[in-house]
């Protein structure tokens, strides 16, 4: 039987809305302030989309500079996926949006994953997959969300902790070994699904005059709950995907965490027994963006040099469902 072809990260692009909502401003509107969110999160700011900007216009514009860089043309791609869950519409789906806005050949499969925050990696896991299959040699992996669409801008709790963002990878096959996506682990624990979830607008509670008046439609989340089911698995997925791959944590050298609280990063990394300088933070400008965090901290550690040829890179999430996911890439530079 021959060896399965390895699928590595060609490029990255990512994209942020113009509008910038800082602590201060929201100390405005809600009983709050820049202390108390610093000092609980880690988090400075965050990008908030506009009325008219939807996940597949950021979408298409993080898709379309991940295809610059990486000097393709949208008919080069033969598979799309879009993790969200802040989808344009409730269907069809984002991706066959962002299917006709990028200009991508209609003869190719696009869908969405609804993972949450560990939508980014859940659909790397499944692109990569069926790259290996041999049915399909390039992929954009795309994560798009609209956090202040479901965000209750009255709730401290929440709507401090949120933003807007997308990011986009092309995968690709490459008859090289040992390089790309090494190892992968998926998980997820639906018994937990109501602690992190929204009561209406889906065909269970369909909206309706009374459901949009109590705020049904709006995120709901047991935050001490998350946080400490985040920690653990997490954690656990680190370590059960370095040990599928035979490595140690000494020699990977940048973990790319899901950017949602800056103490749930810090126990992770303690757990793991990893100073915090090798992991990458960026939730201090933009909050907790869902399925865009994960490619939005990639692409800043790619861009910034945090990751170079041949470096093992260790990515790592946890969102609503409850779900999780782990993926470890040994990063290949093309053009080096």
């Amino acid at each position: 039987m021959s060896a399965l072809p390895s699928v590595l990260i060609r490029s990255l692009g990512v994209h942020t809305p113009a509008r910038r909502v800082t602590n201060e401003e929201l100390s405005l509107t809600v009983e709050t302030s820049d202390e108390w969110i610093r000092t609980r999160s880690g988090i400075g700011e965050r990008r908030i989309a506009a009325a008219n900007e939807n996940p597949s216009d950021m979408g298409a514009k993080a898709a379309a500079q991940a295809l610059e860089r990486a000097g393709l043309k949208p008919t080069d791609i033969d598979l799309l996926i879009v993790a969200t869950m802040t989808p344009d519409l409730t269907f069809p789906s984002t991706a066959c949006l962002l299917q006709s806005k990028l200009g991508l050949r209609t003869d190719i499969p696009c869908f969405d994953i609804s993972a949450a925050c560990s939508g980014f990696i859940y659909a790397l896991q499944v692109g990569t997959d069926m790259l290996r299959g041999g049915h399909y040699r390039r992929a954009l992996i795309v994560g798009a969300e609209k956090l202040s669409s479901v965000v209750d801008w009255k709730d401290r709790s929440t709507c401090v902790l949120f933003g807007d963002a997308a990011g986009a990878a092309v995968i690709e096959t490459s008859d090289q070994p040992n390089i790309g996506v090494l190892a992968n682990l998926l998980g997820a624990d639906g018994s937990n699904a109501e602690l992190l979830y929204a009561v209406a607008g889906g065909s269970a509670k369909p909206a309706s005059a009374e459901t949009v008046a109590a705020g049904e439609h709006y995120l709901r989340m047991n935050g001490k709950e998350v946080f400490k089911l985040a920690v653990r698995v997490m954690a656990s997925s680190c370590e059960q995907v370095l040990k599928e791959a035979g490595v140690s944590s000494d020699e990977v050298a940048c973990f790319i965490p899901h950017q949602a609280n800056v103490r749930i990063i810090e126990a992770v990394a303690s757990q793991l027994g990893v100073g915090m300088e090798r992991f990458l933070l960026n939730l201090e400008c933009y909050g907790n963006t869902s399925a865009a965090s994960i490619p939005l901290a990639l692409e800043q550690a790619w861009r910034e040099g945090h990751i170079k040829h041949n470096d093992l890179v260790l990515l790592v999430a946890f969102g609503a469902g409850l779900t999780w996911g782990a993926t470890l890439i040994r990063w290949y530079e093309p053009n080096r």
